[in-house]
Parts: C-alpha cells; structure tokens; sequence
C-alpha cells in the first residue's frame, strides 16, 4: 500500500453538481451526492453511490486490478437496449484508508458509457 502525497497526490471532494451516466437508452445513475476523486496527472473521476445507481442494469465481472494508492477494484458490465459495455465499471469495496470515502461508490469509463452528463 503506497501513501498518496506531493508525489503522487489523491484528492476526493464532494461534486457540486448533479452527475448522471447514460447507457443503453437507460439511466444507470442520478445522483447529487457523487464525489470527484482527482489523481496525480490522470483526469478526474466521478464515484457515485451504489445506493443511487440501477444495480439491476450492472453485472459483475471476473475482471479485478490492484491499484497501489486506493486497493483491489472489482469490475461490473453495463446491459441496455440490446448492448452491453464490459468492464465498463468499477468499485473499491474496500479502499485503502486514505480513499475511504469511494468505498460503496461506483465509477463509469466515460469512453465506454453514453454520456456522463455533470450539471
């Protein structure tokens, strides 16, 4: 477990903004609790409460990575309208301690999702 610092620097703040993710002709999450967690030079991303997603549209998937800043991640596809977005998912369910905040919170490839709408 590496420590985020000047170096490698991790940030999570609260979104002020309404977030909603679009796949498939579905609504797969709305919410305005999400987080936006910033990482070193990487774009930001925004966690969004399991409690204000379509758990029904998510399937888990094999698929894991080890991040060494925030922990194991677990991978979900994404089913809508006849399609499917593999791996298009994923969720900290047990963070490291410095990123504890994301643990129940999802986040969404924007590549790989129609739309993330903030605002």
């Amino acid at each position: 477990m590496k420590q985020p610092g000047p170096e490698h620097p991790i940030t999570i703040s609260p979104e002020a903004q309404r977030v909603r993710i679009q796949f498939g002709g579905k609504t797969v999450a709305d919410t305005t609790r999400a987080l936006t967690l910033k990482e070193a030079s990487y774009p930001a991303v925004y966690y969004v409460p399991r409690a204000d997603a379509d758990m029904s549209l998510l399937t888990r998937t094999a698929h894991s990575t080890h991040c060494p800043y925030k922990g194991d991640a677990s991978y979900f596809t994404i089913s809508g309208d006849g399609r499917a977005a593999e791996n298009a998912v994923w969720s900290y369910e047990t963070p490291f301690p410095a990123v504890a905040e994301i643990k129940d919170h999802l986040a969404f490839y924007p590549n790989k999702v129609d739309e993330i709408k903030v605002g």
